[in-house]
């Protein structure tokens, strides 16, 4: 491993990372650059978990998407573990699916099916934050080495930041247009029923109650529509 060819790559992945437009533009350049830098991965692919149902996001080929859901319907698998995983270890890999795995005795056999010859799994998380985890398959048996966990680990590590970052910059912009939106139909509600700030709030506030309806679109439903049904 060219360590220093490595750093180099690395750098580069962060500036562009940084300089993404979206969640999503993030994290498909996070898994485009983990086939790109780590030795032997043929595709990756990024696993949340909600409960015990799984998200599968970026992912770079559908062997990601099929093994995603091979582990939520059985219920195990490294990646599965990885992200579902709060202490101890935070990686997970299996080098040789041709071999008995029997932390994942019911996963591996049907892995190797789909055509998975070796696999890691590495947590994403900061310090206020659990992501999922970055997958990486190769097709091919006893591909990745400890260098290929230490180059996943750097990469990992320089991806939830940006993961986190992202995210955070899309949930304050989508704050940002919601009181935008709800300042709009306050205003609208205003005018067309002669009240003030507090009781066009109120009535928006009480309508999203009584219907079930998040006050965001509540809010969106005046500025389209001029007015609530």
């Amino acid at each position: 491993m060219d360590w220093r060819e490595f750093a180099r790559q690395m750098a580069a992945m962060a500036r562009v990372l940084l300089a993404q437009s979206s969640v999503e533009e993030t994290l498909r350049n996070i898994t485009s650059s983990a086939t790109e830098l780590v030795d032997g991965c043929d595709a990756a692919g990024i696993l949340v978990l909600h409960g015990k149902s799984v998200e599968t996001l970026a992912p770079t080929s559908q062997l990601v998407i099929d093994s995603d859901q091979l582990q939520e319907r059985l219920g195990e698998g490294p990646c599965f573990d990885s992200a579902h995983t709060r202490t101890g270890d935070r990686v997970f890999r299996i080098r040789d699916f041709r071999q008995e795995q029997p932390r994942w005795p019911a996963y591996a056999p049907q892995a190797r099916k789909l055509g998975v010859g070796s696999m890691m799994g590495i947590l994403l998380f900061t310090e206020d934050d659990d992501l999922g985890a970055l997958n990486f398959y190769s097709r091919r048996a006893g591909a990745f080495t400890e260098t290929s966990e230490t180059a996943g680990w750097l990469l990992a590590s320089h991806a939830a930041v940006a993961f986190s970052s992202a995210r955070t910059h899309a949930q304050m912009q989508q704050a940002v247009a919601t009181r935008h939106t709800i300042g709009e139909a306050m205003g609208i509600l205003m005018a067309s029923h002669r009240l003030t700030e507090e009781q066009a709030f109120t009535v928006l506030r009480r309508y999203s109650q009584e219907k079930n309806i998040k006050l965001r679109e509540v809010a969106r439903q005046v500025c389209e529509q001029g007015g609530l049904d």
